[in-house]
């Protein structure tokens, strides 16, 4: 049998060898990307909207390929359901920063805050336990539940902000709640046209967290 040419055979080996180290390096810088999930409930999930124009999506899109971002928002889910589906969650994405916007249909529902917290809670600790940052987006419910009620649900986000030293966004839909032109006709859910504004509202606390130089991130 005739033997392949030795020159050749090194040749081949250096290309084998220059090609697993390419793919390898290109592997490695994928996953060096900060990978980010969004727990949260029609807020996030772009309800009576095009997907692509919810604040998630217009999010990864700023990001580009400067971060990953997993939405795994819900419309209609509750701090109970979200506490449930996180740990598979984190164990399937491995996140660098877990957003935790939920609550809101807690307070709909009128759940007592010692429980709405205590779900919180144990997302919060599942997260840090799975070496995940969090950033919690806090939501606020309507006037007619009362202001002691309000009081209390409001309070839920400020004191688990104290608790674990977390960032807070106090109101994820500051400058959009209370104007009807950004509104859906249900009152509770925002347009496309509020979404930039709520992306707005998220940015600034995310950006710390991500420690990403925004003179790279597009507008």
């Amino acid at each position: 049998m005739k033997k392949f040419p030795e020159v050749a055979l090194r040749h081949l080996i250096t290309w084998l060898l220059a090609l697993a180290l390419s793919m390898g390096l290109t592997v490695v810088q994928a996953d060096e990307r900060p990978t980010l999930l969004v727990m949260g409930d029609s807020l996030s999930a772009a309800y009576g909207i095009e997907a692509d124009s919810g604040w998630v999506s217009l999010l990864q899109a700023r990001l580009e390929n400067k971060a990953r971002v997993i939405n795994a928002s819900i419309s209609g889910e509750t701090t109970g359901g979200g506490a449930s589906r996180l740990p598979e969650l984190l164990g399937q994405h491995a996140p660098d920063i877990v957003l935790l916007e939920l609550g809101g249909n807690d307070g709909l529902r009128g759940l007592p805050p010692g429980q709405f917290e205590a779900n919180m809670r144990r997302m919060i600790e599942a997260s840090h336990a799975a070496d995940a940052e969090v950033l919690l987006l806090g939501i606020d419910i309507p006037p007619n539940y009362g202001r002691a009620y309000r009081d209390a649900f409001t309070g839920v986000y400020r004191r688990l902000a104290d608790d674990f030293e977390l960032p807070l966004v106090p109101f994820l839909l500051d400058g959009v709640a209370l104007d009807d032109n950004l509104m859906q006709e249900d009152g509770i859910h925002p347009t496309a046209a509020g979404q930039p504004i709520i992306l707005e509202n998220v940015w600034p606390k995310l950006m710390t967290l991500l420690e990403i130089d925004l003179d790279l991130v597009s507008d």
